[in-house]
């Protein structure tokens, strides 16, 4: 069995720390680095929940793509719900690590899977990284279908392909136009619009537009923007980095066991239709 050095090593290879945007907060929150790994657990977020499983499967190892701490704190009291959180996994023996926008630059990344989860086939980053000469790290994913289908028929196989939440798939714009190129980016991102229209894409698939950015998209063209739920964007990067460490532990003769929560910790857990509104 590999000690957690080693594991978070072959983790940060994957997504470098220095990578990610200079506001954010990932690595190693908690973990004695000689302690030994068997089992790991991945998930989008570190609540009690998610920690809760970790214990019950007997993991070693969270590894989540949502920080704990985004910002600095002063306690880690249990009384705190993230301090409760750091106390459980400390009692328990759990490491755990944070990959967030170092896995979202990645190659492959958080929208690599959000569009593999859609059948798309990328074509490039919507937003490269300027460090990658090879063009293939960044932000977003711009994505070819392999063959047109209406707005309506691309919301649908989202809300189909996608984990279920009570939002579903929220969409503006004109269900009957064609859909052949799209632009992915798992989690908010309606900070992307300017990329997204210099792309010059049919459809924008995303998670928390709001209503002020995304109005003025519509205005400025015919853009169709289909909403999910943020964590439903980002959950199918699990399976994926799941399968990268796996592969990982086979090569090195680790043994590792790797696991993906498919608990749902999207905060909205129901939804009431307004009667009459447009479906």
């Amino acid at each position: 069995m590999p000690r957690l050095s080693e594991a978070i090593a072959a983790l940060d290879a994957l997504w470098p720390p220095g990578s990610a945007e200079a506001w954010d907060a990932v690595g190693t929150v908690c973990g004695d680095p000689d302690q030994e790994v068997s089992r790991v657990l991945f998930a989008v977020d570190p609540v009690q929940e998610i920690v809760d499983e970790a214990v019950k499967l007997g993991a070693d190892l969270l590894v989540t793509h949502h920080p704990l701490y985004l910002r600095g704190t002063t306690t880690v009291a249990a009384s705190t719900f993230k301090g409760r959180v750091v106390h459980t996994l400390i009692k328990n023996d759990i490491a755990l690590h944070v990959a967030h926008t170092n896995a979202d630059r990645a190659d492959p990344g958080v929208s690599d899977a959000l569009a593999g989860a859609l059948d798309l086939r990328v074509v490039r980053p919507l937003v490269p990284d300027p460090a990658d000469p090879a063009g293939r790290r960044g932000l977003g994913r711009v994505c070819e279908l392999d063959h047109p289908v209406t707005v309506r028929e691309f919301a649908a196989r989202a809300a189909e392909r996608l984990p279920a939440t009570a939002q579903g798939i929220r969409v503006a714009g004109d269900p009957d136009a064609l859909v052949r190129t799209v632009a992915v980016s798992g989690g908010s991102g309606d900070s992307l619009f300017e990329d997204v229209r210099a792309a010059g894409v049919d459809a924008f698939l995303t998670a928390d537009l709001r209503h002020h950015p995304a109005s003025e998209a519509r205005a400025h063209s015919p853009l169709a923007l289909l909403d999910a739920a943020h964590w439903a964007t980002e959950w199918p990067w699990c399976e994926l980095a799941a399968a990268q460490l796996d592969e990982i532990s086979d090569r090195h003769g680790w043994d590792l066991r790797v696991h993906v929560s498919k608990t749902v910790t999207d905060p909205w857990n129901s939804h009431s239709p307004s009667p009459g509104a447009p479906n």
